[in-house]
């Protein structure tokens, strides 16, 4: 009778890690997803386990999805005038009656704010309001309206005081927003950034536009616009396009 040939231990050993590549490949290969916390949020979408090694291509994956379209901002306060909650300021803008139509209107919430400047730089089918509240003469649909005041205190108190009129529920327009201009080059001191930060909180929406040299010196607007103008003027086209 003839015995079965003992299993050399080489070979033992080769199957042992044969079998133990099978299992660690599919364990890598399947993965799981996991929650890392990072910077007081919980950030979906992490790596699995980080001590398996996946043997699968690393190579990116094409996406042939054509780029989303950019998104405005998400209005941080109430979109619609708060009555009998706001109480109106002593005194605010006034109201005009244009005879033509725009797309948008910017309005100055003071003088020198820069809404000469942004409708030069735009355009877009924006027009010019200077220091009114541009109100149909007859009724009918209320006009779209972007508040523009400088970063110094004067300018973002003027801006408050525009909310605030605009909350109170005395003004029939439709406020998309603030753009805050800065008065000066450089960072905004704190004490400002506070109260920009606490304006910005009375309006659906707020952009900043920094300080632009070449329209001190008085060169063509359109010819220096910087990024965050124009994602302003990219949020305003969207938010005011129709058909």
């Amino acid at each position: 009778m003839r015995h079965p040939r003992p299993i050399s231990l080489p070979v033992i050993e080769l199957a042992r890690r044969i079998t133990c590549t099978t299992d660690c490949d599919h364990i890598a290969t399947v993965g799981t997803k996991s929650a890392t916390y990072e910077g007081g949020l919980i950030m979906s979408g992490s790596p699995g386990n980080p001590w398996l090694t996946s043997t699968t291509s690393s190579a990116p994956a094409v996406n042939d999805a054509a780029p989303a379209a950019p998104v405005p901002p998400a209005p941080a306060a109430p979109v619609r005038p708060q009555y009998g909650v706001v109480p109106p300021p002593a005194a605010g803008l006034r109201f005009a009656h244009p005879d033509r139509g725009a797309r948008w209107w910017w309005v100055g919430c003071h003088g020198g704010a820069g809404v000469t400047t942004l409708h030069a730089a735009v355009g877009a089918g924006s027009d010019d309001a200077g220091r009114y509240w541009p109100v149909p003469a007859s009724a009918g649909p209320r006009y779209p309206v972007v508040l523009v005041a400088r970063s110094s205190a004067a300018g973002l108190q003027a801006a408050q005081t525009a909310a605030r009129q605009w909350a109170s529920g005395q003004v029939p327009v439709s406020l998309l927003g603030l753009v805050v201009v800065a008065d000066a080059p450089g960072h905004l001191p704190r004490p400002l950034r506070d109260l920009q930060r606490l304006v910005a909180g009375g309006v659906p929406r707020c952009w900043t536009v920094p300080w632009v040299e070449p329209w001190r010196l008085g060169e063509p607007p359109a010819h220096h616009l910087p990024r965050e103008l124009q994602r302003a003027a990219r949020d305003l086209a969207h938010l005011t396009e129709t058909g």
